[in-house]
């Protein structure tokens, strides 16, 4: 006689089915959106992955099969928000670099605004109770915008327009990082004035001024 169970008591067509099924991605994005929401609704400390599936109606399975933890799946949802706002194919280009820089800018509305914040606030006290998500949290947050300056950085370079001693590797996180720093830590919007304050005062001049002798080790 044989025996088709497992000694857990599985079959193994159950068996076969488990190990075969391929992970549907296409709820990816509607879960995504769904953290996003939840997390600036509830905050970080309030956010479950049972609250996350009932908002985008799919099966708490899905969710925890995709994303273990919780901080995964707000690092993610980050993640797909900065990658909608900054689109490395279809940049700027002005002609300037302080066109570039500019152009990147998107104006939100109050409300945006505040979600944004309410969003950021619960990135932030995500970092503050698991650091090891940090770095994760940094490629989601700052790295898609540095990566957008740095490209509008070579081109001013290849035109002449700054020095190509200049540290565009350095300068290129320093607004990115400021805004970071701005919406995790002082909780404030990321305001235009704000940003021709970092671009007319410190980034600019940095790039225009760089020594001749100081020039980055390749």
């Amino acid at each position: 006689m044989t025996h088709d169970a497992s000694d857990d008591g599985t079959s193994k067509h159950e068996q076969t089915a488990r190990t075969g099924r391929k992970r549907d991605h296409t709820r990816d994005a509607d879960i995504l959106d769904a953290t996003l929401e939840v997390l600036a609704e509830v905050g970080y400390a309030g956010m479950t992955m049972d609250l996350v599936a009932a908002r985008a109606k799919a099966g708490k399975a899905t969710v925890y099969r995709r994303w273990p933890s919780k901080a995964e799946l707000v690092v993610d949802a980050i993640a797909r928000m900065k990658r909608s706002q900054v689109d490395l194919e279809n940049l700027p280009d002005t002609g300037t670099l302080r066109g570039d820089l500019l152009g990147l800018y998107k104006p939100q509305s109050i409300e945006e605004g505040e979600r944004r914040l309410r969003i950021m606030a619960g990135l932030a006290a995500m970092i503050s109770t698991d650091h090891t998500f940090a770095d994760a949290a940094n490629a989601a947050v700052v790295e898609p915008w540095a990566d957008a300056h740095l490209v509008f950085m070579r081109r001013a370079v290849d035109r002449g327009e700054i020095p190509a001693t200049a540290d565009i590797e350095t300068l290129s996180q320093v607004i990115p990082s400021m805004a970071a720093y701005r919406a995790l830590v002082q909780r404030k919007p990321f305001e235009r004035e704000f940003l021709l304050a970092l671009v007319d005062g410190v980034v600019l001049p940095a790039l225009l001024n760089t020594p001749i002798g100081d020039a980055p080790a390749t």
